[in-house]
């Protein structure tokens, strides 16, 4: 039927809107958790297998969080007779972006942004400052990128429930949808 990229900067609520699609019964599958993504050398391309945590200065510029397009393939594959929603973000979604029939893009404004990341515990992911940094220069670009490409924009401030309920209704004109 379809497959749907919901994505977002780091912090917006990606991986908890997967959480509760998931437990509504949907078809919903974590880019970062579920091996979708992985970092690599954005100069020779190579798979970093062990990557340090906290990353040290200046490897935000070198290496790149990266989606698999190979992956991606085979969920079209187990998408065509049933919704499905990839929640992630990566540097080179946009060699992915034609695998997908919707773009959910969730954002939020700086001063959630701060306190998601410092308090979250599922992902240490922005609690260093370099990548706080890095999520803090993104945030405010992501909705005018998302809007260029199609993207159904979603305040993820608002309610969780609320949220979720606004990713599905955003994909509620795709239930008849074919590739």
């Amino acid at each position: 039927m379809a497959l749907v990229w919901v994505t977002g900067n780091s912090g917006t609520g990606k991986s908890t809107v997967c959480g509760v699609l998931r437990a509504r019964g949907h078809v919903a599958l974590d880019a970062d958790e579920d091996g979708f993504s992985r970092w690599i050398d954005r100069a020779t391309g190579a798979v970093v297998v062990d990557p340090p945590y906290p990353v040290p200065g200046g490897w935000l510029d070198r290496y790149g969080w990266a989606i698999v397009r190979e992956r991606v393939e085979t969920l079209v594959e187990k998408s065509r007779f049933r919704i499905a929603f990839l929640c992630g973000s990566a540097e080179n979604e946009a060699d992915v972006l034609d695998l997908f029939d919707l773009i959910v893009c969730l954002v939020i404004d700086e001063d959630t942004l701060r306190h998601r990341l410092a308090t979250r515990t599922t992902n240490p992911f922005g609690q260093h400052p370099e990548e706080l940094a890095a999520a803090l220069t993104w945030n405010p670009r992501m909705p005018a990128i998302y809007q260029s490409r199609g993207a159904t924009i979603i305040d993820a401030s608002k309610p969780l429930t609320e949220v979720v309920d606004s990713v599905i209704d955003a994909v509620q004109g795709l239930a008849g949808a074919t590739r």
